[in-house]
């Protein structure tokens, strides 16, 4: 199977039809940290699942990716859906940010720390506290990290992969974050659709499940782990 990496930097476009089918993650983010009138930071921004319903609302915004192709197609949404242009689109790496020391009201991150920070990484530890040195860096005094990643694809209760479970662990028992879990099922008009929507990125267990079971909806459970500074 092509690599998540691939994926974002040469099927930005594929990525995005796939996750613009699950639930709005605004009143989840809200009930954290109201984004209104705040700097806010989406770390590993993607294609723009977050920055899209925060730039509309927040006084500023800075969005960061490793993948230009990501950061293009997060402009282009941008652009056509928001008349202010509050927001920056800059490529690079999660443990060097060029953004000012504490500027940032609110850092969000959805499913990308998880890429430096799984034990496949022999310096996950490592990489783990560099990424929330720099967070903790950028942020203001008062400023709060909020941090989502997967809980399972294809189950209706959480089920995490075993090379993120000691990632999880640490920032619950090492870093302070506070942690509850949701579910951001992917909607499909059909089953078919649904296999085709996820396969390139899941693979071939989750299509032949997808098609075991009739899913036209896609179950997924996403952890939330935030910290107030």
């Amino acid at each position: 199977m092509t690599s998540h990496e691939e994926i974002y930097q040469d099927s930005s476009m594929s990525y995005e039809e796939m996750v613009s089918r699950q639930p709005d993650l605004t009143t989840v983010i809200k009930e954290i940290k109201p984004f209104q009138g705040l700097n806010v930071l989406d770390l590993g921004a993607g294609s723009g699942r977050l920055s899209s319903i925060i730039a509309p609302e927040a006084k500023s915004l800075v969005s960061t990716d490793i993948s230009s192709a990501m950061l293009d197609l997060l402009d282009k949404k941008l652009t056509s859906s928001n008349s202010t242009p509050n927001w920056t689109t800059v490529v690079a790496d999660h443990r060097s940010l060029p953004i000012a020391d504490h500027s940032i009201d609110l850092v969000v991150s959805g499913w990308s720390i998880c890429y430096l920070t799984n034990t496949d990484n022999s310096d996950w530890e490592q990489n783990l506290a560099l990424v929330l040195d720099e967070l903790t860096r950028v942020s203001k005094p008062n400023g709060t990290i909020i941090i989502l990643e997967t809980m399972g694809t294809g189950t209706e209760t959480p089920n995490p992969p075993e090379f993120l479970k000691s990632y999880y662990e640490q920032l619950e028992n090492k870093y302070g974050f506070e942690h509850r879990w949701i579910r951001t099922d992917y909607t499909f008009g059909d089953v078919a659709e649904a296999k085709e929507k996820t396969e390139f990125f899941f693979g071939a267990e989750l299509a032949h499940r997808i098609e075991e079971n009739a899913w036209s909806t896609v179950p997924e459970c996403a952890g939330i782990w935030w910290k107030h500074l």
